[in-house]
């Protein structure tokens, strides 16, 4: 028992690496691949949207502050132990730059619909790939799934 604690806690440490050696023209070029080979083989799924209940979702151009502070209660609650707002991956990716790589609708949807996307996404089970965790489900409301992205948009340098 002491050997499989001590593998699951190594794996767990070493399941994203140290996120540090990858440029971030690097980082990328893996998801534009992803979402080229889903088109070509998949013309009715939409890399843009995922999989669930948003499909257009428009976002201000200016911060929702009072909505971002929620994000940000929601965040050190339900997300922080396993994400940073950094680029560097804890148990699962960082956050820097993620309102940049996704729509406000695909990452709505990975936020209330992540059973389905992980299942059905091929972006999200590459990611699944490379952190060797599954994200579990938090059951988030929509108003506090949208806090969160306001939260992200913040992050990344929204005002």
């Amino acid at each position: 028992m002491k050997k499989l604690n001590l593998l699951f806690f190594s794996l767990s440490l070493f399941a994203c690496g140290s996120g540090n050696s990858e440029s971030s023209e690097n980082k990328n070029s893996p998801n534009a691949s992803i979402e080229e080979s889903i088109a070509s083989s998949n013309p009715s799924y939409d890399p843009n949207r995922g999989v669930g209940k948003f499909t257009d979702v428009e976002v201000s151009p200016t911060l929702d502050a009072a909505l971002a502070s929620k994000g940000q209660g929601a965040f050190d609650v339900k997300c922080s132990s396993c994400h940073k707002t950094t680029d560097e991956k804890l148990v699962g990716p960082g956050w820097k730059g993620v309102t940049q790589r996704h729509k406000p609708a695909w990452i709505l949807n990975f936020m209330t619909n992540t059973d389905e996307m992980i299942n059905k996404d091929p972006a999200v089970q590459a990611q699944l790939e490379l952190c060797l965790v599954r994200m579990p489900n938090q059951n988030l409301t929509d108003d506090e799934a949208k806090s969160l992205l306001e939260f992200m948009r913040q992050n990344d340098g929204v005002k």
